[in-house]
């Protein structure tokens, strides 16, 4: 009976066994003759407002509607109890609605507000939380706002967790501010606030109040206008090397009068003006009729952003055109330099406004007002967003001749409209390069069949002329044909589609995953890098690939052929539209190390054997330090209730030094991104 159990569990032991090796698969890397410069702008991030990604995301503004200048309601995200009123000749021009508090005339009646926040307002136990508000008392009568937090649904006693008030005494508009520390953590909170005396009965004078605003007291950096700190600390840790910003589509707006105006965007927070996000109105399947933008987050916060996360800044403007999805060829500005004369002023005055000097230049003036007297190095701006054909390229080219004699330092970025192999796309190249843009921004929301046929896109350099604009790629990202959502067995098509773009780093320059964020409760569009809920943050596994090719972005492309089975050696042998072994290699001379990428997108795991050639071996170490990603369960996504589902493992392998030469033989794991660093 022992015997032949002990069979029976080795047979199904047998039965569990991997799948049996394929054929070894030969990487060979040159190190003796390092190729392309890798640009340092490379691999980067790009942010849109969908998917609240701005406010009740990345922008740390806890309330909604603060200003009540939503429309058509003004008390949008507001439940007004009481005797409450909407004025419209508030302090702030551009910002000109308030809210009257008066005496509900009784007692035991009261007045007040309770907003609910961005799906309720996210709070952590023992942490501080900035309230501020513009007030005054109309009638001199001094009145008290006590503020809460309260858990609307709760059983317990009291809906209050946490309170405290502030004295308003002041026929003038000033700005008040308490502080007040959760004695819980809590996702869907609400701020509650009363009209009182000093003794908390209900308020028998009148109050006005504007831009009701709360803000965690620790943000990103410690801005008081800041952003959401975990939010924003994900994107340092990929250490980008672009940043490009607003957008996107909200950068033309269904019509021209809602796109965004970046000099609507900076100077006081108060007296910003909100705009309604174009994202509210395209996908009725999941609509907000909520969705605006405060504005809250604008250019002087981005370009402090992207200095702060280590990114050159790449903003995007309006070349006059609305959205053409929406539009046609109708609602654009005048294809005259009269009808264009705001959009070029438009690009003059942003860059004057990023690098002028305060003394000569009343934008460079704003900036330094607004706290940062030194310029932020702007040297990349694009114009225009995904726009084709004749409408684009005239108005093109008015306004980049334009901007050029102001500022030839400038390189600029024109579009090949929104696809990557149309009629749109293919006329668009060669009109870019008779307008001499610097770049090209291509865009490729795709399936994995898609990827799996563009595996060599950029090593056919038919299209692309040798002296001609270098490629930016804009907005990309992979998805599952009917599974747009953040599965691994997607990521690992980007990632092998990234060895393309990496040993070309001659002509692609720059490259941003799209979307960057997205709210669970929020959410327009998908996949996007970086999902979070009120409290907590996922990164997903496409956020891991991009981190792996930021984190060992190298100076240098090196020479790489792979070979299966003793096959001949290529940049790519696996044959179009077919899983297989894909790898690149780069040199890093400023850290004295070799970076060799290999990803497997087989079902199989894959012996492979990295030889490494020119080099002088004394130097060699004994092991390799590796990162792997597993992405073998294909359906798996990090959601904020599960953000480590798939993450990077670290492991060593042994190298085999030989005379100029070094060899790591090892076993990558099916759908597993692997990357091998050598110190030198």
């Amino acid at each position: 009976m022992k015997i032949k159990h002990i069979l029976s569990v080795l047979c199904v032991a047998m039965s569990l066994q991997p799948l049996t090796l394929s054929a070894e698969t030969v990487i060979n890397v040159n190190a003796k003759k390092p190729g392309a410069v890798i640009q340092p702008t490379q691999w980067g991030i790009f942010f849109e407002d969908i998917n609240y990604a701005a406010d009740g995301g990345l922008y740390g503004e806890l309330l909604k509607n603060r200003s009540f200048e939503f429309t058509p309601d003004h008390l949008m995200g507001w439940q007004a109890f009481g005797k409450v009123e909407i004025k419209n000749d508030g302090p702030f021009e551009k910002n000109p609605h308030y809210a009257r508090l008066s005496s509900p005339g009784h007692r035991d009646l009261w007045t007040g507000l309770q907003n609910e926040g961005f799906f309720g307002i996210g709070l952590n136990e023992g942490a501080e939380y900035r309230f501020t508000v513009w007030a005054r008392v109309p009638d001199g009568k001094p009145q008290y706002l006590w503020i809460q937090f309260v858990d609307q649904n709760t059983m317990d006693e009291h809906q209050e967790f946490t309170n405290t008030d502030i004295k308003v005494d002041s026929r003038e508009w000033k700005k008040y501010t308490a502080i007040i520390k959760s004695p819980r953590t809590m996702a869907r909170a609400q701020l509650r606030l009363f009209l009182c005396d000093e003794r908390r009965r209900s308020g028998s004078g009148t109050m006005d109040v504007e831009h009701v605003s709360l803000f965690p007291v620790d943000t990103y950096r410690g801005h008081e206008n800041g952003m959401r700190k975990d939010v924003a600390q994900a994107l340092e840790d990929l250490h980008p090397g672009v940043f490009r910003f607003p957008g996107g589509c909200i950068v033309e707006g269904t019509t021209l009068d809602l796109r965004y105006q970046w000099k609507n965007s900076v100077g006081p927070v108060e007296n910003r003006p909100i705009n309604k996000n174009r994202w509210e109105n395209t996908f009725t399947y999941r609509y907000y009729a909520d969705y605006f933008q405060s504005y809250g987050l604008g250019f002087f916060e981005y370009f402090q952003l992207a200095e702060e996360i280590g990114a050159e800044p790449l903003p995007v403007l309006n070349v006059g055109m609305a959205c053409q999805f929406q539009n046609g060829d109708d609602a654009h500005a005048p294809c005259t330099k009269e009808g264009l004369q705001q959009f070029i002023d438009d690009c003059i005055d942003l860059i004057d406004f990023a690098n002028g000097d305060p003394a000569k230049n009343e934008w460079a003036k704003l900036r330094a007002d607004m706290g940062h007297p030194a310029p932020f190095n702007l040297k990349f701006l694009a114009i225009g967003n995904e726009q084709w054909e004749k409408p684009y390229f005239d108005r093109l080219a008015i306004i980049a001749p334009e901007v050029r004699k102001v500022h030839p330092e400038i390189k600029l970025i024109g579009t090949s409209g929104p696809n990557a192999e149309d009629d749109h796309f293919r006329n668009g190249w060669p009109a870019m390069a008779k307008l001499k843009a610097d770049l090209v921004d291509e865009h490729y929301y795709r399936d994995v069949k898609w990827y799996q046929n563009s595996m060599n896109r950029y090593d056919d350099r038919k299209f692309y002329t040798k002296d001609g604009p270098r490629v930016f790629a804009g907005e990309w990202a992979c998805h599952d044909r009917g599974k747009k959502y953040n599965h691994a067995g997607a990521s690992i098509y980007e990632a092998a589609f990234m060895t393309n773009i990496e040993r070309n780093a001659d002509l692609v320059h720059m490259a941003t995953y799209a979307p960057l964020f997205a709210h669970v409760d929020g959410w327009q569009w998908r996949p996007d890098l970086i999902w979070y809920d009120n409290l907590t943050t996922a990164r997903t596994a496409s956020y891991y690939v991009q981190q792996l090719y930021m984190l060992n972005r190298g100076t240098n492309v090196l020479p790489t052929t792979v070979a299966i089975d003793g096959g001949q050696a290529s940049v790519n042998p696996v044959p179009v539209g077919e899983d297989g072994v894909f790898a690149s290699s780069v040199i890093d001379r400023q850290k004295n190390e070799i970076i060799v990428k290999v990803i497997n997108t087989t079902a199989a795991k894959q012996p492979i054997t990295i030889n490494i050639s020119g080099l002088k071996t004394k130097a060699m170490p004994a092991t390799a330090a590796v990162t792997s990603l597993d992405c073998s369960n294909y359906d798996a996504e990090n959601m904020p209730s599960k953000p480590e589902v798939v993450s990077p493992a670290q492991s060593q392998a042994p190298v085999a030094a030989s005379k100029a030469a070094a060899a790591i033989t090892a076993t990558i794991p099916a759908k597993t991104f692997q990357v091998y660093k050598v110190k030198i």
